[in-house]
C-alpha cells in the first residue's frame, strides 16, 4: 500500500494516442457541436496520481490515498477542482446508435459495454457509456435492447459547485452541468475494479498566459474511469455502475512523444500481463495527420508509460494481447487496407512486425483503411494448446453493394484456419471478443460482441449484437485435434532413410523438428480439383487443362499434363500465406516417370504479380535429364548431376529477406541468387506456387504419355531451412 508521500511521488502515467475520432464514418463535423468543461491542469496531474495508485494498488489504496493526491493538487494553485457525476439517462433521452462493442468478464458475469450515441428532442446529440450483463436462453444470439441497457452520461459541474456531484442531487442539478463527450471505451479488469479509458473532447485550457498551440493541445485529453457490479435495487440484476472519473490533458503526455499531437483509448479490451502490468491500447496522431498505434502500460512498480515505440505511420485501432509471457502482439487497421500486426518484448520500447506469421494476413479487396473497425484479438488455451482467436469482417459484392460479414479466426501463430461466420445475415463493423474456460461453477464459453449496420446512407445507425460462438468453439477444438494429428504424422516422415540420408540445406529433414515453421502440407488429401491442406489452411487447385489427368495416392498426386496452384496473393483479400512474399521454403518428394522429347518441363516454382505473370523461381526436369533451376535474378542454370527415372527426391525453393532466391535437389544448391530489387516481391507480391507444372506446356506434356511426374507431401515453411 502506498503511503501520502509515495501516493505524491509517483510519477505521472498513462498516455493515449488519439485518432480523429471515434472511427472514419463518424469522425468529421462532430466536434465543434461540443460543449467544452474548463478545467485546471494541476487537477489533471492529481488525476494521474490517483489512477496510478488505484491501478498498482487497488481500489482500498486508491481511497487511502485520494485526500492526499487532491490536497497535493489544490496546493498547488487556487483554482478549483472540477467535479463530475455519471448519471442515467432520463425520459426525454434515447440511444440512437451503439459503438465500439468491448465484453467485461466480472463477478461470475460476462458484461457488453458500448459507447452510446444519445439524442434528446431530435437534435441535441451527445454520447455515453451504455453496459448490459449479457444472458441467453434458448438463443445463441441475441441484439442489445437499446431501452433496457445501463446507459451513463458524464457531466462536470459548474465550478466551485460541489454540492451538484451528489449523488443524491444528481437529476436535480443535472441542468447546471456540462455533458462530456465520452468515446471509444477501452477497458482492463484489476480485481474487482473495471477501468476504463476514453476520448474526452471537451476540455479547454483557460489560462491567458498559455500559447496557442498549447490551448490546441490541451483541447483533447484522455478520459480516465473506475466502475463497479453491483445488484440493481429494483431488478436484483447486476449492472455495472461508473463512480470515479478524471480527464488527463494531452499537454501531460506530450513530452514523451513530441511527434504526436493527440490520443485516444483505441476501444476494446487492455490485457493485464502475467508480471501484472496493466496494458490498453492506445492511437495517436502525428502532426502530418498521420495515425500510428501504441501502448499504454503501469507496472507494478507504480509507474506509468507510454511505449516508446509505435506502428507504422497509417495504422490505428489498435487491439492488444500477451502471447505467451511478455511478449505483447499488437493488431492494427493500416492505410493499405492490411491488417499489420507487431511483436514486442519490452513492453512496446520497439515493436517488430510480424511478417513472418501474422501480419498482413487480414484485409479488404480495395486497399481502404478501415477505420474505426477494431478487430475482437485475444488468447485463450484451448485443450492445452495456447492459440489466438480474431474476429474481421470478410467482405463480398451482393448485387453491387458490398456486404461485410464477421468470421472467427484461429491461429497458433504458425497456423491459421477460418473458423467460418459469426453473424448471420448482420451487416457488421468493429468487434469483440471473450472466452472463459469451463470449470466446476460454469461452462466453457466464446462469446462475441460486435456492431450491427442498420439502415443506409452516410450515416447509418448501428446496434450491438452478442452471440455465443458454441458450434465454432466446437469447431475450434477439432481444427486443433487435427493439427496435432498432422503434426505427428509430418514428424514420422524423416524416419524413412530415403528422407534422412541428406541432412543438408534446403532438406526438411535437416532441422532439429520437422514442424517448427510448418504453415501449410499437401498430402494424400485430393478429390475433384482440390488439393486440400492437411492443415485445414489454403487449398491448392489442380489445374487440369484439355487433356489432362491427374490421379491421387495416399501420400501425393501424380500428374500427367495438369498442375496444381497453391495461392498466396491470388486468395484475395485474407492471405494466409502472406509471409511467403519474404521468407519461405517449399520442399517437395518428387519420381519422374518419362523423359521429355525436347525442353523441359516445370516441376514446382513461384509466380510474381496479380496476374501470376511473372516467374521469380523454378525447378525443371528435362531431355537429356537435366536439372534445370530459373534463378531469382533472371539467369538460368543446370544441377550437376542428371536426374533417374522413378527415382525418388527431395526437391526445394527457399526465399530469404525477400531476396535472396535458392533452389535444391536432395539438399544439394542447383542455383543461389539476390534479385537485384527487393521491390520485385514487396510491391508485385507473390502470387502462387505452382506444382506439377506451370500450365503453359500442359497440352504438350498431355499429349506426350511417356511424360508424367509424382508429387508427395509437400510442405511450406515460413522460414527459409
Amino acid at each position: 500500500m502506498h503511503s501520502r508521500a509515495a501516493a505524491v511521488k509517483a510519477p505521472r502515467t498513462h498516455n493515449r494516442r488519439r485518432v480523429t475520432g471515434s472511427s472514419g464514418r463518424r469522425r468529421e463535423g462532430r466536434e465543434s457541436e461540443l460543449q467544452r468543461p474548463n478545467m485546471s491542469r494541476r487537477v489533471f496531474t492529481s488525476a494521474v496520481l490517483l489512477l496510478l495508485v488505484m491501478m498498482c494498488c487497488g481500489s482500498g489504496g486508491a481511497a487511502a490515498t485520494e485526500n492526499s493526491v487532491s490536497g497535493a493538487a489544490q496546493g498547488q494553485g487556487s483554482s478549483p477542482s472540477p467535479f463530475f457525476v455519471w448519471r442515467d439517462v432520463n425520459g426525454g433521452e434515447t440511444v440512437s446508435s451503439l459503438h465500439v462493442p468491448v465484453l467485461v468478464e466480472m463477478d461470475g458475469g460476462v458484461f457488453a459495454v458500448a459507447e452510446a450515441q444519445l439524442k434528446e428532442g431530435g437534435s441535441n446529440f451527445f454520447t455515453g457509456i451504455a453496459s448490459e450483463l449479457l444472458e441467453w436462453t434458448d438463443k445463441e444470439s441475441k441484439e442489445l435492447d437499446t431501452t433496457k441497457l445501463k446507459t451513463q452520461v458524464l457531466e462536470e459541474c459548474p465550478a466551485g459547485n460541489k454540492g451538484c456531484a451528489s449523488q443524491t442531487r444528481a437529476q436535480d442539478a443535472s441542468q447546471s452541468r456540462t455533458k462530456v463527450r465520452v468515446s471509444r471505451p477501452t477497458t482492463v479488469v484489476n480485481g474487482s475494479d473495471i477501468y476504463m479509458f476514453a476520448g474526452d473532447y471537451g476540455f479547454e485550457v483557460t489560462d491567458k498566459a498559455a500559447t496557442r498551440s498549447t490551448a490546441a493541445a490541451a483541447k483533447w485529453g484522455l478520459l480516465v474511469a473506475v466502475g463497479n457490479v453491483s445488484n440493481d435495487g429494483s431488478s436484483g440484476k447486476k449492472k455495472i455502475y461508473w463512480n470515479d472519473a478524471s480527464v488527463i490533458p494531452w499537454t501531460d503526455f506530450e513530452k514523451q512523444h513530441e511527434s504526436l499531437t493527440r490520443l485516444i483509448g483505441s476501444g476494446g479490451s487492455g490485457v493485464q500481463m502475467k508480471d501484472g502490468a496493466l496494458v490498453l491500447p492506445v492511437e495517436g496522431t502525428k502532426k502530418d495527420g498521420k495515425a500510428v498505434s501504441l501502448i499504454l502500460y503501469s507496472s507494478d512498480t507504480a509507474s506509468g508509460n507510454l511505449s516508446k515505440g509505435m506502428s507504422a505511420d497509417g495504422c490505428s485501432d489498435p487491439s492488444v494481447v500477451e502471447w505467451r509471457e511478455g511478449k505483447l502482439m499488437m493488431m492494427t487497421a493500416c492505410d493499405d487496407g492490411r491488417r499489420r500486426v507487431y511483436e514486442s518484448g519490452d513492453k512496446g520500447d520497439s515493436w517488430t512486425e510480424a511478417l513472418g506469421t501474422l501480419s498482413r494476413v487480414w484485409g479488404n479487396d480495395q486497399k481502404r483503411h478501415e477505420w474505426g473497425v477494431g478487430s475482437g484479438f485475444i488468447t485463450a488455451t484451448i485443450d492445452n494448446r495456447d492459440v489466438m482467436l480474431v474476429t474481421l469482417p470478410v467482405y463480398s459484392n451482393r448485387k453491387g453493394k458490398e456486404r461485410a460479414e464477421l468470421h472467427l479466426w484461429l491461429t497458433d501463430n504458425t497456423h491459421i484456419a477460418d473458423i467460418g461466420p459469426v453473424s448471420g445475415n448482420d451487416e457488421v463493423a468493429a468487434s469483440s471478443l471473450l472466452y472463459r474456460s469451463g470449470d466446476n461453477k460454469k461452462e466453457e464459453e466464446l462469446i462475441a460482441l460486435y456492431e450491427k449496420k442498420k439502415g443506409d446512407g452516410k450515416e447509418p445507425s448501428y446496434g450491438m449484437v452478442s452471440v455465443r460462438l458454441t458450434a465454432q468453439l466446437k469447431r475450434v477444438k477439432k481444427v486443433l485435434t487435427t493439427w496435432k494429428e498432422v503434426d505427428e504424422r509430418v514428424s514420422k516422415l524423416c524416419t524413412s532413410k530415403s528422407h534422412a540420408k541428406n541432412p543438408s540445406t534446403g532438406n526438411a529433414c535437416s532441422t532439429d523438428k520437422i514442424t517448427d515453421g510448418l504453415v501449410g502440407f499437401l498430402s494424400g488429401n485430393f478429390s475433384g480439383n482440390t488439393w486440400r491442406d492437411e492443415y485445414l489452411g489454403v487449398n491448392a487447385t489442380v489445374k487440369k487443362g484439355t487433356n489432362g489427368l491427374a490421379t491421387g495416392y495416399a501420400d501425393g498426386v501424380t500428374f500427367r499434363g495438369p498442375w496444381a496452384e497453391w495461392p498466396v496473393g491470388r486468395q484475395g483479400q485474407n492471405q494466409l500465406y502472406h509471409f511467403a512474399n519474404y521468407n519461405f521454403t517449399l520442399v517437395a518428394t518428387v519420381s519422374i516417370h518419362g523423359e521429355p522429347k525436347s525442353g523441359s518441363v516445370p516441376l514446382m516454382g513461384v509466380r510474381a504479380g496479380t496476374d501470376g505473370g511473372t516467374k521469380l523461381m523454378e525447378l525443371s526436369y528435362g531431355s537429356e535429364k537435366k536439372w534445370r533451376a530459373l534463378c531469382c535474378d533472371g539467369t538460368t542454370a543446370e544441377h550437376s548431376s542428371t536426374w533417374e527415372r522413378d527415382k525418388t527426391y527431395q526437391v526445394a525453393i527457399v526465399l530469404q529477406n525477400g531476396k535472396k532466391g535458392s533452389v535444391y535437389v536432395d539438399g544439394q544448391r542447383v542455383c543461389e541468387s539476390v534479385q537485384s530489387k527487393l521491390e520485385t516481391t514487396e510491391s508485385k507480391g507473390i502470387s502462387h506456387f505452382y506444382i506439377g507444372g506451370d500450365g503453359c506446356n500442359a497440352e504438350n506434356t498431355a499429349g506426350d504419355e511417356g511424360v508424367s511426374v509424382t508429387v508427395r507431401n509437400v510442405l511450406l515453411y515460413n522460414r527459409p531451412l
